[in-house]
């Protein structure tokens, strides 16, 4: 067998290195040139592709009336000090408009009726495959105030006790806080166990247990007669926090009167 070099390939092997993971490759050596050798730089160039492809979803994909967007993951919680821009994205595609929309203006359907429609079936689009909206998020999405629409979707979930799935209620993430009072209305008013009140609200379990956790020590403390302010200092949280958490507990207990 010859040992001598295939000239062919010795002069056209290079060119299947002409593509833009190994532009990004270069790069990263070139800006980072700490980073490491050769197999951190290709690593860092096919982190970067992923992510791209992730995000930019072909045309073929999305239909009229449809939008790609970017919301939070589901399992990327906030931090004190965390900024959006360090949190995990996830892109998502939403039905912007539907026919069922449409046949809905034409039947003259309330305005209030439709916005809600529409608000809840993009909440629940972005969460089914694993990102989260929030008020801002909607409020761009369908042109009005982020106040709009946290007033609109907390009073569905306050007067029709269910959660809507947005950053609001699953992350803690501004207005929409009802779902602290779903939660302990379930468990304490109907006897639910904490995996059926985590499949109606949309939380983990774990998460339920928590919130039922610091309904309980709220309460504790008010048994024990300290004030809203000795309770939160206590408890090491806010004072909204715990007037909200009182609120429920005066609630139960009209109920249970």
């Amino acid at each position: 067998m010859s040992l001598a070099p295939d000239s062919l390939k010795k002069k056209f092997n290079p060119l299947k290195d002409k593509t833009l993971h190994s532009a990004i490759a270069q790069r990263v050596a070139t800006e980072f040139p700490r980073i490491g050798g050769p197999r951190m730089r290709d690593l860092c160039a096919d982190i970067i592709l992923e992510t791209v492809a992730e995000h930019l979803q072909p045309r073929d994909r999305l239909h009229h009336g449809q939008v790609l967007w970017t919301a939070v993951a589901i399992d990327d919680p906030p931090r004190r000090g965390r900024r959006l821009a360090d949190c995990r994205l996830v892109p998502v595609i939403l039905d912007l408009s539907t026919p069922e929309d449409i046949d809905d203006r034409i039947a003259r359907q309330p305005a209030d009726k439709r916005f809600l429609k529409r608000a809840e079936r993009l909440c629940r689009q972005a969460y089914e495959q694993g990102g989260l909206l929030s008020n801002c998020d909607l409020a761009e999405l369908l042109n009005t105030h982020d106040s709009r629409i946290a007033s609109v979707l907390a009073a569905e979930e306050d007067q029709n006790e269910r959660v809507i799935p947005r950053r609001a209620t699953l992350h803690d993430c501004g207005t929409g806080l009802t779902h602290k009072r779903i939660i302990c209305l379930l468990r304490y008013r109907d006897g639910l166990e904490s995996a059926e009140i985590a499949r109606r609200t949309c939380h983990c379990v774990e998460a339920v247990d928590r919130y039922l956790g610091q309904y309980d020590r709220v309460r504790h403390c008010r048994l024990q007669g300290f004030s809203p302010q000795q309770t939160a200092y206590t408890l090491n949280c806010s004072l909204a926090l715990v007037n909200a958490y009182l609120a429920i507990d005066q609630e139960l207990e009209t109920l249970h009167a």
